[in-house]
């Protein structure tokens, strides 16, 4: 089996599909998570300014002693910073934090459907970034189909990638297929789903780490629930981007390469869409989050 399964972005550059995520962890623990997700094997690692720990995953991807032309990195300018030279100075920021020159993905976190002339605007900054070779490739978090075609309409680079909420209790199939006609890669945040705390959102969820579908489906692989929703992910061609700050954890999710689901089994997890959400509603406003401000380097 393929032990670095990679993708190929719409502008050609190459993206380790198992990325490893430091949402919610704190700044303590990052540094040494990211360290021990590199020397398990992921390439990609996954961040966001608003994270607060780019610092530290720069210092974990140092610890790890790999060079930097070995590590994706992936990370998120928060509305706080949408705006043409905001979001130029946002780049600066995440580098600096980050210890690097250039970041090889760069995205908007959040459409920001109140305030979408400043996304626009930000939008062109990443063009621009990427066309004088600060970032490999730029993309978004959290759109919708409307988010995406409004974008599309007034920027001329077509996103390399849309980061969105998907697991099998999630699984936005309209979205899915929007992406697809457009030529972008979507990405699963929450790609297990029902582990990751959204204080305010999907109160009363129920773990899929607990379904008898999926634990059918792993005892047959030998495998555990969260492997089998990975290798469903890798399978139907998405990004992942699991997130632990626990040593066997990390090794466990990323031990799914030796194993394939048959066409049966992937519908099976298919059928177990809700169509309900775990998370933040990118067109319900946050009057407290776009507020945030982000730190200087």
């Amino acid at each position: 089996m393929n032990t670095t399964a990679s993708l190929t972005l719409n502008n050609g550059v190459v993206m380790p599909a198992l990325g490893f995520g430091v949402f919610q962890s704190s700044p303590d623990e990052t540094a040494a998570a990211v360290e021990t997700a590199l020397q398990t094997g992921y390439r990609h690692i996954d961040t966001a300014a608003a994270y607060r720990n780019e610092r530290e995953v720069g210092e974990g991807i140092r610890r790890s002693g790999l060079d930097r032309s070995e590590v994706f990195i992936e990370t998120k300018v928060w509305v706080s910073d949408y705006g043409h030279d905001e979001t130029l100075h946002a780049f600066d920021k995440a580098a600096d934090k980050l210890g690097v020159e250039q970041i090889d993905l760069l995205i908007l976190h959040q459409p920001a459907p109140s305030r979408f002339d400043l996304t626009t605007a930000a939008y062109r900054a990443l063009e621009k970034l990427l066309a004088d070779g600060k970032v490999r490739s730029i993309g978004v978090s959290n759109f919708t189909p409307q988010h995406l075609a409004t974008l599309i309409e007034h920027t001329d680079v077509v996103p390399a990638v849309n980061q969105i909420e998907l697991h099998p209790y999630f699984t936005q199939p309209e979205m899915q297929q929007t992406d697809r006609a457009y030529g972008i890669l979507t990405q699963a945040w929450s790609p297990i789903g029902g582990i990751t705390f959204y204080p305010g959102w999907g109160e009363h969820r129920t773990s899929t780490l607990s379904d008898p579908v999926l634990g059918r489906i792993a005892d047959t692989h030998g495998k555990t629930p969260a492997q089998v929703m990975l290798r469903w992910h890798l399978q139907q061609g998405r990004s992942a981007i699991p997130k632990s700050t626990n040593p066997a954890r990390i090794a466990e999710n990323f031990d799914v390469f030796d194993f394939a689901l048959s066409p049966e089994e992937l519908a099976a997890v298919d059928a177990l869409d809700t169509g309900v959400r775990s998370g933040p509603d990118p067109d319900v406003r946050d009057p407290y989050s776009l507020g945030i401000v982000i730190d200087e380097a």
